[in-house]
């Protein structure tokens, strides 16, 4: 059977979704044990974030009646983080600490360094009621105040069922007062390799045998991806033995089996042999590398057949296996997709979406080794797996392809010497000499 990248992809998706994978128990986990977990249900705010008015800067509290005048303030005593402070009299101003609570009566915060004398006094220099602060007039209400619910209301759905949970979206839950989640269930695989030709990493080498790499690639991949790997020992290639241990896989054992080997047109594609009379499809994609797949149900379990070779497999994986668990499952986020110009020019099978790998930086992409399904050590140096589709013959340098993101972007590091501060205004940012409310 031939396929198209589309339809393939389309055929994993629902044989995941028609599995048992996405219908098990949520687990509830505290926060500590979730990273990289998708939140089974939605999550509302139990309290107001943040709880109470507090203040942005360190500076004084200043009462609503005393907003527009300039007159001198009595200091009152200071209001440190983690106290619930006495009100606010007219005619005074409060010492107050970033991120304390505001007194009631208190309608803004002056920085510190807007107020005469611009510094806070000692205890010493409080202790008998006379210290002053002059401030300037006009100061607008709600001046350098974080209001109680004004980044999430009580009630507020904080995050959505479905949601990645990650640092930030850890954070905000512990900020609110979550201290345990409902998750969904982690994506159980079992994954096995065949060929009589492998050998584990570590053993010696015979003659004629190499050492296997898709199975901690594609588990490393899978691990990446929130799966559950269970890794079955190496097969060779008896048909018989194969489909002895297949038969003890039951429904509810694991939520996908995931083979690589034995799928082509060759003389001892064990799979294909072993599974002949099975509810395994193969089928040839017009895909390049990983044209040759398998898939379908063993014992009401989800079954994909990837090719041998490693880069074959980690094609599959990314093109098939991976968006089918984001879609399916929520985990884990889909890949970045970018339009990037080509260095140079490059030659692709027409019939056939041909996949490269290739290094991306600052819109331009260049190609790592050639299309050959061999090559990991030009896969472990790429960054992007470059998109040429089907009926595109060859592209010539600065034409604009596709390309989805497999690791990070390379950056130029910061010339030796230059400021920080001339830096951060070409990102845009704020120059160092200048405060930020924390």
């Amino acid at each position: 059977m031939r396929r198209t990248v589309a339809e393939h992809q389309a055929a994993v998706a629902g044989l995941l979704q028609a599995g048992g994978g996405t219908r098990r128990a949520a687990e509830v986990l505290a926060l500590r044990d979730a990273p990289g977990r998708a939140l089974a249900e939605d999550v509302k705010a139990p309290v107001n974030l943040p709880p109470f008015d507090n203040a942005q800067m360190d500076g004084y509290a200043v009462h609503a009646a005393d907003l527009a005048g300039t007159a001198p303030l009595t200091v009152a005593d200071p209001i440190p983080a983690g106290i619930a402070p006495p009100p606010l009299a007219p005619g005074t101003a409060a010492p107050i600490m970033t991120g304390a609570m505001l007194p009631a009566g208190a309608a803004a915060v002056v920085p510190i360094e807007r107020a005469d004398p611009d510094r806070f006094y000692s205890d010493a220099e409080r202790a008998d009621g006379t210290a002053t602060v002059r401030l300037p007039g006009g100061i607008d209400a709600g001046l350098f105040v974080r209001r109680a619910g004004s980044d999430l209301a009580q009630g507020g759905t904080a995050l959505r069922a479905g949601a990645l949970l990650g640092a930030a979206q850890l954070g905000l839950l512990a900020a609110c007062g979550v201290g345990e989640v409902r998750v969904a269930p982690r994506f159980r695989v079992l994954l096995l390799s065949t060929g009589n030709e492998v050998t584990e990493p570590g053993a010696d080498l015979a003659p004629g045998r190499i050492y296997d790499a898709n199975t901690t690639l594609l588990e490393a991949a899978l691990r990446e991806a929130g799966a559950d790997v269970t890794r079955h020992r190496l097969l060779g290639d008896d048909p018989a033995v194969l489909r002895e241990d297949l038969a003890t896989i039951t429904a509810g054992s694991t939520d996908l089996v995931l083979s690589t080997g034995g799928i082509s047109q060759g003389a001892y594609e064990v799979v294909k042999q072993a599974l002949a009379d099975s509810r395994v499809e193969f089928s040839s994609v017009a895909l390049q590398p990983g044209g040759p797949q398998a898939h379908g149900t063993l014992a009401g379990v989800p079954f994909l057949g990837f090719p041998g070779n490693p880069v074959s497999a980690i094609v599959s994986f990314e093109m098939f296996l991976r968006p089918a668990l984001s879609r399916v499952t929520g985990v884990p986020a889909p890949r970045p997709v970018l339009g990037a110009v080509l260095a140079e020019g490059v030659d692709s099978p027409p019939a056939k979406h041909q996949v490269r790998r290739g290094i991306y930086r600052e819109g331009r992409v260049s190609l790592v080794g050639g299309p050959e399904s061999h090559l990991l050590h030009a896969l472990a140096a790429a960054n992007c797996l470059v998109h040429l589709p089907e009926g595109v013959a060859s592209l010539p340098a600065g034409s604009r392809v596709e390309v989805t993101l497999i690791g990070p972007i390379p950056v130029e590091p910061l010339a030796s010497g230059a400021p920080i501060a001339v830096y951060r205004a070409a990102s845009g940012g704020m120059d160092s000499a200048e405060r930020t409310p924390t």
